[in-house]
């Protein structure tokens, strides 16, 4: 019988050491992360470039974005390029695209994944730049960003 008694104590204590243990442990948030490039930073006219979107769940890559859409346009232009851009490889999303006007221009990716939304943007040459545009950008970046949310239903 004490036998019997000291087996149920040292699984009840096992039970409770390992339950204690796990509330402790929490898990840390993670976030989508999205490095936009563009490959080179400064082409000439007709020359391709090729820009990707690496994205990231915490360490994992993520494959399977909801949607990942490059929006192209050159400074003081009104007209914005969008393109669909589809999962090349180990959380890439690649686009090529040469560019018969020389000037300044600029590219957001926008990433939908994991139940989250990013939208990094930069900046690149074709030829001889033109004038940059402000930095009031954001505006319209919060804009298109209340239109997609709008699309989403969120």
């Amino acid at each position: 019988m004490k036998k019997i008694w000291m087996i149920l104590i040292i699984i009840f204590a096992g039970i409770i050491s390992v339950a204690c243990s796990q509330q402790g442990v929490e898990e840390e948030p993670q976030f989508l992360d999205v490095q936009l490039t563009a490959t080179p930073e400064k082409a000439e006219v007709n020359e391709e470039i090729t820009f990707e979107a690496k994205v990231t769940y915490g360490s994992e890559e993520v494959k399977d974005a909801d949607e990942v859409k490059f929006e192209i346009w050159r400074s003081q232009d009104e007209n914005h390029e969008k393109i669909l851009a589809v999962h090349s490889e180990n959380g890439i999303y690649r686009l090529k695209k040469s560019f018969i006007e020389e000037g300044t221009y600029y590219i957001i990716s926008h990433v939908s994944a994991r139940s989250m939304h990013n939208m990094p943007k930069i900046e690149f040459i074709v030829g001889n730049p033109s004038e940059p545009e402000e930095d009031n950008n954001s505006a319209d970046m919060e804009m298109d960003s209340k239109e997609e949310e709008e699309r989403s239903g969120h």
